[in-house]
């Protein structure tokens, strides 16, 4: 496991920031929790997210490009409340990054 503090920062990103950032990390939660990892969850817009550092970023794929570097792992996603399809994205994400 890498050497990181506990719980893992994820930061889920829109590009404005508002009602669906807030669903993205509503979404995020619900899989960590299922899965087992401890996480602190913050939502922002993709201007605030180039200042942040968290271990993994979540949002949709027409903004990483914008993002790149600024996590460790970025997963992207198509549909913000499918929960089942993020954790498909996020659990090899994890498991890759050794947090799983």
């Amino acid at each position: 496991m890498p050497d990181r503090p506990v719980p893992l920062t994820v930061l889920a990103v829109c590009g404005l920031g508002m009602g669906t950032s807030l669903i993205l990390r509503m979404t995020c939660e619900t899989v960590l929790q299922r899965l087992g990892v401890e996480a602190r969850v913050d939502n922002t817009d993709l201007s605030t997210a180039k200042s942040q550092s968290p271990d993994v970023l979540v949002g949709q794929g027409m903004h990483m490009d914008d993002l790149a570097g600024v996590a460790t792992v970025n997963v992207v996603v198509d549909d913000f409340v499918d929960d089942q399809a993020l954790e498909a994205r996020l659990r090899p994400a994890l498991e890759e990054a050794g947090w799983l």
